[in-house]
């Protein structure tokens, strides 16, 4: 299968247990399995999985869209899939979905010392703009809080057809 035949579509509680996998394999420090529930029932959650042709979970994204911000609070892609594109579908999608509902801004915060996420980010048009010291734990470091205006990170995706369906 081509990462252009994944989809991506709305996170449903019946994915939460692939996904929490996924998020094991791809953090040191995982989530709790019941973060993911707490996100996904809020009123202002925001999930998006990418899938297989047989609706297997690839990859997700988790967040939440409060007013007029967003916050992407956990993206992850499973190892065999990684470096393909589908990491960069999630985050757009969840970028424009964010948008219908109203956010002017998307932010997020990732490790100090996670280099390859944050050229990552860098690279779909997000903006370092601050620092909280010792944000995270084990081992304690600061995280780097970075911005995106969704209306930006639209037009890089622009003529790629990324996202099929959310």
């Amino acid at each position: 299968m081509r990462a252009e035949e994944v989809r991506v579509r709305a996170l449903a509680s019946d994915d939460l247990d692939a996904c929490w996998e996924i998020e094991r394999e791809a953090y040191p420090n995982p989530w709790r399995r019941d973060h993911f529930d707490e996100l996904l029932d809020l009123d202002a959650g925001l999930g998006l999985a990418a899938v297989d042709q047989d609706d297997g979970i690839l990859g997700y994204a988790l967040g939440w869209v409060v007013t007029d911000e967003a916050e992407l609070a956990n993206i992850a892609v499973e190892a065999s899939w990684r470096r393909r594109g589908i990491g960069a579908r999630l985050l757009y999608a969840f970028a424009r979905e964010a948008e219908r509902r109203g956010a002017e801004r998307v932010w997020l915060e990732v490790r100090e010392s996670n280099a390859e996420a944050r050229r990552f980010y860098d690279r779909h048009g997000f903006l370092m703009v601050g620092r909280r010291r010792g944000y995270y734990d084990r081992p304690r470091e600061d995280a780097i809080v970075m911005a995106a205006d969704p209306a930006d990170l639209e037009e890089a995706d622009e003529g790629r057809g990324l996202v099929r369906d959310t």
